[in-house]
Order: C-alpha cells, then sequence, then structure tokens
C-alpha cells in the first residue's frame, strides 16, 4: 500500500496535537507520533496498524530525540513533514512550581524543537517536498530573558525558528510558524480576534494551511487548555 505523506506529530498526548495525528491517519497518511502512553493513543495503535508509529515522547532529551529520529530512519528512511508542537506542557516535571511553569513550558519546547528539528532535517532532506510547522500557544511564544528587549531568536522561540528559515529553505524545506499575534513584531497589519477552537477544528484547518506552505499563521485562542490540556 503507497502512503499518501509521512508525518512526524510531537507532543500528541491529548488536546491539538492528538487531533492532528487522528485527522492525518483518517486522511490515509503514515504518521509517527511522540506521545506519551495512554488510551486514547493505544487506541489508535490497534485500528491503524502499520500506519502510526509509536515514537518516544521525552524530545527534550537529546537522547530520546536521537533516537525517535533513528527509530523514524529505520522504519521509513524519510521524513514528508514535521509537525512540531511547540504548546505542549509533555516536556514540564510534575515537581516545577506554579511560579516557575510558564518559563519551563517555554524552554523544555525550545530544547524538543531544536533537537527534533537539527536531528530530523537529514530524514525531511530525503522527503516528498518536504516541511515545518511550529505551532505555539501563547505561554510557549512568550520572550524570555530581557522581555523589555528587541525580540530575537535567543530570547524567543518562535523568532528562533523564522531565522533558521534561511538555512532550511536552502535544503529544500519549508516552514510554517503559527503563533499568536506578537505587539511587538506582528506578521499581519490586521490583529486577530481569540477564537472558541476546539483540537479538532483547529486541526482541521491546521492541516488545510499546511498545503498552501505559508510562511506565517496567526492563531488566538480563546481557551488555551482546550488545545494544550496541562499535562503534569
Amino acid at each position: 500500500m503507497k502512503y499518501s505523506r509521512s508525518f512526524w506529530v510531537t507532543g500528541a498526548s491529548n488536546g491539538l496535537g492528538l487531533a492532528l495525528v487522528e485527522r492525518l491517519l483518517e486522511e490515509g497518511h503514515r504518521v509517527a507520533t511522540s506521545a506519551k502512553e495512554g488510551e486514547e493513543v493505544q487506541t489508535l495503535a490497534a485500528r491503524h496498524g502499520s500506519k502510526l508509529l509509536l515514537l518516544p515522547w521525552q524530545l527534550n532529551d537529546e537522547d530520546q530525540a536521537t533516537s525517535a529520529c533513528q527509530q523514524l530512519c529505520d522504519a521509513w528512511g524519510s521524513l514528508d513533514c514535521l509537525i512540531i508542537n511547540a504548546g505542549t506542557s509533555d516536556y514540564v516535571a510534575k515537581d516545577v512550581p506554579d511560579s516557575e511553569l510558564f518559563e519551563a513550558i517555554v524552554t523544555t519546547n525550545q530544547l524538543a524543537g531544536e533537537y527534533c528539528l537539527s536531528k530530523g532535517q537529514p530524514l525531511l532532506s530525503k522527503g516528498d517536498s518536504p516541511q515545518v510547522m511550529a505551532i505555539f500557544n501563547r505561554y510557549s511564544a512568550l520572550q524570555l530573558y530581557a522581555p523589555t528587549q528587541v525580540t530575537a531568536g535567543w530570547n524567543n522561540v518562535p523568532q528562533w525558528l523564522r531565522e533558521e528559515r534561511q538555512a532550511l529553505k536552502a535544503k529544500g524545506i519549508d516552514l510554517t510558524v503559527v503563533a499568536p499575534q506578537s505587539l511587538k513584531t506582528p506578521v499581519t497589519p490586521v490583529q486577530a480576534a481569540p477564537d472558541a477552537w476546539t483540537p479538532e477544528s483547529a486541526a482541521e484547518e491546521l492541516l488545510h494551511r499546511l498545503t498552501l506552505r505559508e510562511p506565517e499563521l496567526v492563531l488566538e485562542v480563546l481557551d488555551i487548555s482546550s488545545l494544550w490540556p496541562l499535562s503534569r
């Protein structure tokens, strides 16, 4: 059987990440998922068999990210699309104090994104029209470390990805950054109003827009916990 495209979705334990995996499988794609073991993921694995590849999920650990990419390489040899669900709280330790939670979400997603992008590039380079989509929420898109200063890759993860765009393009890999509108560095002239997105409606819209390969998409969400439930 020939699958349409191959995808790796990170942060897919619940919410938007899980909805993306479900939608892609329904569309007949081959999907690798990095998600905590849970009933929903196990049900999908039983239903879809070899179309779903379960990978390590603690991707903020370099060894786990390396292992995930090696398993992808062994199974498929290439990758068409990497979807980095950079709004997830999967990587946040259970004992992190509430006062440090937002910083932990940013920093752990940054590590996971960096490791997945760097180690996944050889697979993407072998893929069919390869692309990366990185999805942020209001928390994971926060500017840390001198928030009053200019937005740059060293203090803001979406901006770090944007600074990687040219190097990725040189390798034939398109990048789409999905994030809330930043008042400091707006990517559109119009401020988007928050919408009552559900995981399913957001997944459907993002996958539709994925085919357009737009460099920037603005996603404003009324209820962040609906798309990115706090997992601790």
